[in-house]
Protein backbone atom coordinates (compact mmCIF):
# COMPACT_ATOMS: atom_id res chain seq x y z
CA UNK A 1 0.00 0.00 0.00
CA UNK A 2 1.33 3.56 -0.91
CA UNK A 3 1.94 5.75 1.49
CA UNK A 4 1.04 9.24 0.62
CA UNK A 5 2.41 12.23 2.93
CA UNK A 6 1.38 15.31 0.55
CA UNK A 7 -0.91 17.61 1.76
CA UNK A 8 -3.55 19.24 0.16
CA UNK A 9 -3.37 21.81 -2.37
CA UNK A 10 -4.62 24.84 0.34
CA UNK A 11 -2.45 23.25 2.85
CA UNK A 12 0.91 23.31 0.41
CA UNK A 13 -0.10 27.10 -0.37
CA UNK A 14 -0.50 27.83 3.07
CA UNK A 15 3.31 26.33 4.04
CA UNK A 16 4.54 28.26 0.96
CA UNK A 17 3.03 31.64 2.05
CA UNK A 18 4.27 30.73 5.36
CA UNK A 19 7.71 30.25 4.55
CA UNK A 20 7.76 33.44 2.56
CA UNK A 21 6.62 35.39 5.34
CA UNK A 22 8.80 34.17 8.01
CA UNK A 23 12.00 34.50 5.77
CA UNK A 24 11.03 38.07 4.23
CA UNK A 25 9.27 39.61 7.23
CA UNK A 26 10.07 37.64 10.35
CA UNK A 27 13.91 36.87 10.59
CA UNK A 28 14.69 40.87 9.92
CA UNK A 29 12.62 41.35 13.10
CA UNK A 30 13.89 38.72 15.15
CA UNK A 31 17.66 39.82 14.15
CA UNK A 32 16.92 43.07 14.97
CA UNK A 33 15.68 42.04 18.54
CA UNK A 34 18.06 39.36 19.39
CA UNK A 35 15.29 36.80 18.73
CA UNK A 36 13.34 37.77 22.03
CA UNK A 37 10.50 40.20 22.17
CA UNK A 38 10.00 42.04 24.99
CA UNK A 39 7.14 44.34 24.18
CA UNK A 40 3.44 44.84 23.14
CA UNK A 41 4.81 46.87 19.94
CA UNK A 42 7.00 43.85 18.37
CA UNK A 43 3.76 41.34 19.03
CA UNK A 44 1.38 43.14 17.57
CA UNK A 45 3.48 44.45 14.68
CA UNK A 46 4.33 40.70 14.47
CA UNK A 47 0.66 39.66 14.17
CA UNK A 48 -0.62 42.24 11.83
CA UNK A 49 1.73 41.29 9.28
CA UNK A 50 0.63 37.48 9.40
CA UNK A 51 -3.26 39.13 9.43
CA UNK A 52 -1.84 40.80 6.42
CA UNK A 53 -0.30 37.91 4.08
CA UNK A 54 -3.02 35.20 5.20
CA UNK A 55 -1.35 32.92 7.59
CA UNK A 56 -2.20 33.52 10.31
CA UNK A 57 -4.18 31.44 13.16
CA UNK A 58 -3.98 28.33 10.80
CA UNK A 59 -4.78 25.86 13.91
CA UNK A 60 -8.19 27.17 14.77
CA UNK A 61 -11.39 26.75 12.81
CA UNK A 62 -12.82 29.69 10.52
CA UNK A 63 -15.46 30.12 12.80
CA UNK A 64 -13.39 31.67 15.00
CA UNK A 65 -10.99 33.09 12.40
CA UNK A 66 -8.42 30.30 11.60
CA UNK A 67 -7.89 28.10 8.80
CA UNK A 68 -8.90 25.41 10.82
CA UNK A 69 -5.72 22.58 9.88
CA UNK A 70 -6.03 18.99 11.83
CA UNK A 71 -2.15 18.33 13.20
CA UNK A 72 -0.83 16.30 10.17
CA UNK A 73 -1.93 20.17 8.01
CA UNK A 74 -0.18 22.08 11.68
CA UNK A 75 3.10 19.92 10.93
CA UNK A 76 3.74 21.78 7.95
CA UNK A 77 2.91 25.08 8.78
CA UNK A 78 4.16 25.36 12.19
CA UNK A 79 7.55 24.07 11.12
CA UNK A 80 8.35 26.99 8.36
CA UNK A 81 6.49 29.44 11.51
CA UNK A 82 9.08 27.76 13.63
CA UNK A 83 12.12 28.74 11.46
CA UNK A 84 12.69 31.76 13.55
CA UNK A 85 11.85 32.04 17.45
CA UNK A 86 9.59 35.11 16.05
CA UNK A 87 7.94 32.88 13.87
CA UNK A 88 5.17 31.34 16.30
CA UNK A 89 4.37 34.80 17.98
CA UNK A 90 3.30 35.95 14.45
CA UNK A 91 1.15 33.50 13.34
CA UNK A 92 -0.22 33.04 17.20
CA UNK A 93 0.39 29.71 17.53
CA UNK A 94 2.98 30.48 20.39
CA UNK A 95 2.74 28.65 23.52
CA UNK A 96 0.77 28.39 26.17
CA UNK A 97 -1.81 30.19 23.78
CA UNK A 98 -1.72 28.04 20.80
CA UNK A 99 -2.52 25.23 23.37
CA UNK A 100 -5.10 26.77 25.28
CA UNK A 101 -7.16 27.68 21.65
CA UNK A 102 -7.11 23.88 21.27
CA UNK A 103 -8.15 22.73 24.53
CA UNK A 104 -10.90 25.92 24.50
CA UNK A 105 -12.56 24.87 21.02
CA UNK A 106 -12.53 21.29 22.32
CA UNK A 107 -14.50 21.71 25.85
CA UNK A 108 -15.55 25.60 26.32
CA UNK A 109 -19.18 26.03 26.75
CA UNK A 110 -19.96 28.56 23.85
CA UNK A 111 -20.30 31.61 26.52
CA UNK A 112 -17.06 30.46 27.08
CA UNK A 113 -15.81 30.30 23.91
CA UNK A 114 -16.79 33.65 23.39
CA UNK A 115 -15.64 35.56 26.06
CA UNK A 116 -12.22 33.79 26.28
CA UNK A 117 -11.17 31.46 23.09
CA UNK A 118 -12.60 34.63 20.51
CA UNK A 119 -10.67 37.23 21.66
CA UNK A 120 -7.85 35.00 22.33
CA UNK A 121 -7.60 33.70 18.68
CA UNK A 122 -7.67 36.73 17.31
CA UNK A 123 -5.20 38.20 19.47
CA UNK A 124 -6.39 40.66 21.13
CA UNK A 125 -5.11 39.22 24.00
CA UNK A 126 -3.36 36.38 25.69
CA UNK A 127 -3.46 33.49 28.23
CA UNK A 128 -1.46 30.94 30.13
CA UNK A 129 -1.78 27.50 31.75
CA UNK A 130 -1.70 27.19 35.33
CA UNK A 131 -0.73 23.46 36.31
CA UNK A 132 3.00 23.34 37.66
CA UNK A 133 3.70 23.92 40.81
CA UNK A 134 6.95 24.25 43.36
CA UNK A 135 8.25 21.35 44.75
CA UNK A 136 5.97 18.83 46.53
CA UNK A 137 3.48 19.98 44.13
CA UNK A 138 2.59 19.19 40.13
CA UNK A 139 5.28 18.83 38.02
CA UNK A 140 6.39 16.25 35.82
CA UNK A 141 3.99 14.08 38.37
CA UNK A 142 0.74 15.84 37.07
CA UNK A 143 -1.08 13.93 40.60
CA UNK A 144 1.22 15.11 43.08
CA UNK A 145 -1.58 18.59 42.56
CA UNK A 146 -1.63 20.55 45.84
CA UNK A 147 -3.59 23.68 44.69
CA UNK A 148 -7.05 23.06 45.78
CA UNK A 149 -10.80 24.41 44.93
CA UNK A 150 -13.44 24.34 47.83
CA UNK A 151 -16.73 24.94 47.30
CA UNK A 152 -18.18 28.47 48.57
CA UNK A 153 -21.67 29.87 47.73
CA UNK A 154 -22.43 29.16 44.06
CA UNK A 155 -18.74 29.41 43.13
CA UNK A 156 -15.25 27.92 44.27
CA UNK A 157 -12.59 29.41 46.28
CA UNK A 158 -8.73 28.59 44.83
CA UNK A 159 -5.93 28.54 47.27
CA UNK A 160 -2.76 27.44 46.40
CA UNK A 161 1.18 28.38 44.52
CA UNK A 162 1.95 27.95 40.92
CA UNK A 163 4.72 28.55 38.90
CA UNK A 164 6.85 28.39 35.80
CA UNK A 165 3.97 29.95 34.51
CA UNK A 166 4.41 30.54 30.86
CA UNK A 167 3.10 33.83 29.56
CA UNK A 168 1.35 34.55 32.75
CA UNK A 169 3.05 38.35 33.10
CA UNK A 170 0.57 40.35 30.27
CA UNK A 171 -2.33 37.29 30.28
CA UNK A 172 -5.91 38.11 30.39
CA UNK A 173 -6.67 35.41 31.73
CA UNK A 174 -5.21 31.61 33.27
CA UNK A 175 -6.86 28.22 32.86
CA UNK A 176 -5.68 27.01 36.76
CA UNK A 177 -5.88 23.35 37.79
CA UNK A 178 -6.92 22.85 40.97
CA UNK A 179 -8.22 19.83 43.01
CA UNK A 180 -11.52 19.35 43.71
CA UNK A 181 -11.68 16.03 45.32
CA UNK A 182 -8.97 13.17 46.38
CA UNK A 183 -5.81 13.56 48.04
CA UNK A 184 -2.24 14.53 46.61
CA UNK A 185 -0.92 11.20 44.17
CA UNK A 186 -4.44 10.49 43.12
CA UNK A 187 -5.19 10.82 39.31
CA UNK A 188 -8.31 12.12 39.44
CA UNK A 189 -10.43 15.08 41.33
CA UNK A 190 -9.06 18.04 39.49
CA UNK A 191 -10.80 20.70 38.51
CA UNK A 192 -9.60 23.24 35.60
CA UNK A 193 -11.08 26.80 36.04
CA UNK A 194 -11.23 30.13 34.05
CA UNK A 195 -9.73 33.04 36.12
CA UNK A 196 -9.40 36.19 35.04
CA UNK A 197 -6.79 38.24 35.56
CA UNK A 198 -8.31 40.95 37.24
CA UNK A 199 -9.47 38.77 39.96
CA UNK A 200 -7.59 39.96 43.03
CA UNK A 201 -7.54 36.18 44.41
CA UNK A 202 -4.64 36.16 41.63
CA UNK A 203 -1.37 37.36 42.25
CA UNK A 204 2.23 37.89 40.24
CA UNK A 205 4.66 36.89 42.57
CA UNK A 206 8.17 36.70 40.59
CA UNK A 207 9.70 36.60 36.77
CA UNK A 208 11.73 33.13 37.72
CA UNK A 209 15.12 33.56 35.47
CA UNK A 210 15.66 31.33 32.69
CA UNK A 211 18.16 29.60 30.42
CA UNK A 212 15.60 30.90 28.14
CA UNK A 213 14.05 33.93 27.11
CA UNK A 214 11.99 33.79 24.01
CA UNK A 215 8.42 32.81 25.48
CA UNK A 216 6.11 35.60 25.07
CA UNK A 217 5.59 36.71 28.87
CA UNK A 218 7.95 34.96 30.59
CA UNK A 219 8.48 32.27 33.54
CA UNK A 220 6.17 33.24 36.37
CA UNK A 221 5.31 32.34 39.71
CA UNK A 222 1.35 33.02 40.37
CA UNK A 223 -0.28 32.58 43.80
CA UNK A 224 -3.54 31.66 44.24
CA UNK A 225 -4.99 32.85 47.51
CA UNK A 226 -8.80 32.88 48.25
CA UNK A 227 -9.50 33.11 44.38
CA UNK A 228 -13.20 33.02 43.94
CA UNK A 229 -14.34 32.17 40.45
CA UNK A 230 -17.99 31.20 40.00
CA UNK A 231 -19.54 28.35 38.43
CA UNK A 232 -19.53 29.47 35.17
CA UNK A 233 -15.48 29.52 35.53
CA UNK A 234 -15.69 25.43 35.55
CA UNK A 235 -13.80 24.40 32.13
CA UNK A 236 -15.22 21.26 31.60
CA UNK A 237 -16.95 19.14 33.95
CA UNK A 238 -15.79 18.76 37.87
CA UNK A 239 -13.32 16.63 39.42
CA UNK A 240 -12.34 15.68 35.36
CA UNK A 241 -9.58 17.84 34.83
CA UNK A 242 -6.61 15.62 34.39
CA UNK A 243 -8.63 13.98 31.43
CA UNK A 244 -9.41 17.24 29.93
CA UNK A 245 -5.71 17.87 30.13
CA UNK A 246 -5.45 15.47 28.09
CA UNK A 247 -6.78 16.88 24.97
CA UNK A 248 -4.46 19.70 25.46
CA UNK A 249 -0.67 18.03 26.02
CA UNK A 250 -0.64 15.14 24.17
CA UNK A 251 -0.91 17.88 20.57
CA UNK A 252 0.66 20.86 22.75
CA UNK A 253 4.09 18.48 22.70
CA UNK A 254 3.75 17.65 19.05
CA UNK A 255 3.30 20.99 18.22
CA UNK A 256 6.25 22.42 20.37
CA UNK A 257 8.03 19.38 18.38
CA UNK A 258 6.86 21.31 15.32
CA UNK A 259 8.04 24.39 16.15
CA UNK A 260 11.93 23.50 17.52
CA UNK A 261 11.91 21.77 14.48
CA UNK A 262 11.54 24.88 12.36
CA UNK A 263 14.61 26.58 14.43
CA UNK A 264 16.30 23.31 14.00
CA UNK A 265 16.70 23.61 10.27
CA UNK A 266 17.47 27.06 10.85
CA UNK A 267 20.73 26.08 12.41
CA UNK A 268 21.46 23.71 9.99
CA UNK A 269 21.12 26.20 7.12
CA UNK A 270 23.27 28.65 9.09
CA UNK A 271 26.16 26.05 9.47
CA UNK A 272 25.72 24.54 5.82
CA UNK A 273 26.19 28.23 5.02
CA UNK A 274 29.12 29.21 6.83
CA UNK A 275 30.84 24.97 5.97
CA UNK A 276 30.57 26.29 2.35
CA UNK A 277 32.12 29.52 2.25
CA UNK A 278 34.63 29.34 5.24
CA UNK A 279 38.23 28.11 4.20
CA UNK A 280 40.86 26.43 7.27
CA UNK A 281 43.63 24.40 6.45
CA UNK A 282 43.84 25.16 2.67
CA UNK A 283 40.08 23.52 2.22
CA UNK A 284 36.39 24.50 2.76
CA UNK A 285 35.03 23.47 6.51
CA UNK A 286 32.59 21.78 4.43
CA UNK A 287 35.24 19.23 2.40
CA UNK A 288 36.29 18.48 6.14
CA UNK A 289 34.92 15.20 6.65
CA UNK A 290 34.19 15.68 10.39
CA UNK A 291 32.00 18.75 9.49
CA UNK A 292 30.18 16.43 6.72
CA UNK A 293 29.34 14.26 9.59
CA UNK A 294 28.02 16.84 11.75
CA UNK A 295 25.98 18.11 8.50
CA UNK A 296 25.05 14.38 7.90
CA UNK A 297 23.96 13.74 11.49
CA UNK A 298 21.81 16.95 11.44
CA UNK A 299 20.28 15.72 8.12
CA UNK A 300 19.20 12.46 9.83
CA UNK A 301 17.83 13.97 12.76
CA UNK A 302 15.72 16.36 11.62
CA UNK A 303 14.43 14.25 8.93
CA UNK A 304 13.30 11.12 11.79
CA UNK A 305 11.98 14.03 13.93
CA UNK A 306 9.85 14.87 11.21
CA UNK A 307 8.57 11.33 10.61
CA UNK A 308 7.89 10.74 13.82
CA UNK A 309 5.97 13.67 14.69
CA UNK A 310 4.35 12.98 11.21
CA UNK A 311 2.82 9.38 12.45
CA UNK A 312 2.10 11.13 15.99
CA UNK A 313 -0.24 13.52 14.43
CA UNK A 314 -1.88 10.85 12.27
CA UNK A 315 -3.04 9.07 15.22
CA UNK A 316 -3.92 12.23 16.99
CA UNK A 317 -5.93 13.20 13.36
CA UNK A 318 -7.36 9.68 13.78
CA UNK A 319 -9.03 10.18 17.19
CA UNK A 320 -6.47 7.98 18.85
CA UNK A 321 -4.92 8.44 22.27
CA UNK A 322 -1.36 8.64 20.46
CA UNK A 323 -0.03 8.53 24.17
CA UNK A 324 3.36 6.10 22.59
CA UNK A 325 3.91 7.62 19.88
CA UNK A 326 3.66 11.26 21.19
CA UNK A 327 6.21 10.32 24.23
CA UNK A 328 8.72 8.64 21.61
CA UNK A 329 8.05 11.68 19.33
CA UNK A 330 8.57 14.23 21.94
CA UNK A 331 11.51 12.50 23.99
CA UNK A 332 13.59 11.96 20.59
CA UNK A 333 13.03 15.75 18.99
CA UNK A 334 13.82 17.28 22.21
CA UNK A 335 17.52 15.58 22.08
CA UNK A 336 17.50 15.87 18.08
CA UNK A 337 16.77 19.41 18.33
CA UNK A 338 19.64 19.72 20.49
CA UNK A 339 22.03 17.88 18.41
CA UNK A 340 21.19 19.54 15.80
CA UNK A 341 22.02 23.26 17.35
CA UNK A 342 25.03 22.55 19.28
CA UNK A 343 26.27 20.52 15.90
CA UNK A 344 25.73 23.54 13.83
CA UNK A 345 27.05 26.15 16.26
CA UNK A 346 30.31 23.53 16.58
CA UNK A 347 30.53 24.05 12.79
CA UNK A 348 30.38 27.53 13.41
CA UNK A 349 33.05 28.03 16.14
CA UNK A 350 33.89 31.43 17.61
CA UNK A 351 30.81 33.14 15.28
CA UNK A 352 28.80 30.59 16.58
CA UNK A 353 29.91 31.43 20.35
CA UNK A 354 29.23 34.91 19.48
CA UNK A 355 26.11 37.27 19.58
CA UNK A 356 26.59 38.19 15.66
CA UNK A 357 24.27 35.70 15.05
CA UNK A 358 21.44 33.97 16.76
CA UNK A 359 23.12 30.44 16.95
CA UNK A 360 24.05 30.49 20.91
CA UNK A 361 20.54 32.17 21.58
CA UNK A 362 18.66 29.16 19.72
CA UNK A 363 21.19 26.76 22.04
CA UNK A 364 20.17 28.91 25.40
CA UNK A 365 16.29 28.40 23.86
CA UNK A 366 15.94 24.67 22.86
CA UNK A 367 17.94 22.77 26.10
CA UNK A 368 14.55 23.61 28.27
CA UNK A 369 12.77 21.44 25.88
CA UNK A 370 13.64 18.20 27.20
CA UNK A 371 12.39 19.12 30.86
CA UNK A 372 9.16 21.19 29.75
CA UNK A 373 6.03 19.26 28.79
CA UNK A 374 7.46 15.90 30.70
CA UNK A 375 11.50 15.29 30.65
CA UNK A 376 12.93 13.08 28.82
CA UNK A 377 13.62 10.52 31.62
CA UNK A 378 9.69 10.65 32.81
CA UNK A 379 8.49 9.85 28.64
CA UNK A 380 11.02 7.11 28.29
CA UNK A 381 9.91 5.53 31.66
CA UNK A 382 5.94 5.85 30.20
CA UNK A 383 7.38 4.54 26.78
CA UNK A 384 8.52 1.36 29.11
CA UNK A 385 5.79 0.73 30.63
CA UNK A 386 3.75 0.70 28.38
CA UNK A 387 5.87 -1.46 26.22
CA UNK A 388 5.93 -4.12 28.91
CA UNK A 389 2.26 -3.94 29.77
CA UNK A 390 1.46 -4.72 26.05
CA UNK A 391 3.87 -7.59 26.62
CA UNK A 392 1.86 -9.09 29.95
CA UNK A 393 -1.20 -8.83 27.94
CA UNK A 394 0.04 -10.88 24.61
CA UNK A 395 1.85 -13.30 26.73
CA UNK A 396 -1.30 -14.36 28.90
CA UNK A 397 -3.48 -14.56 25.59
Amino acid sequence: MAVDLSHSPDVAELVDRTRAFVRDVVVPLEEQHGGVARTEEVRTELQRAAKDAGVFAPHVSPEYGGHGLDMCGRAAVFEEAGYSLFGPLALNIAAPDEGNMHMLEAIATEEQKQRYLRPLANGQVRSCFAMTEPAPGAGSDPAALTTHAVRDGDGWRINGRKWFITGADGAAFAICMARTSGSAGRTEGATMFLVDADNPGMRLVRHIDTLDESLYGGHMEVVFEDCLVPDEAVLGEVDEGFRYAQVRLGPARMTHCMRWLGIARRAQDIAVARASEREVFGSRLGELGMVQQMIADNEIDIAASRGLITQACWELDRGRSAAQSTSVAKTFCAEAVWRCVDRALQICGSLGVSGDILLSRFLREVRPFRIYDGPSETHRWSIARRVLRRHDKESTR
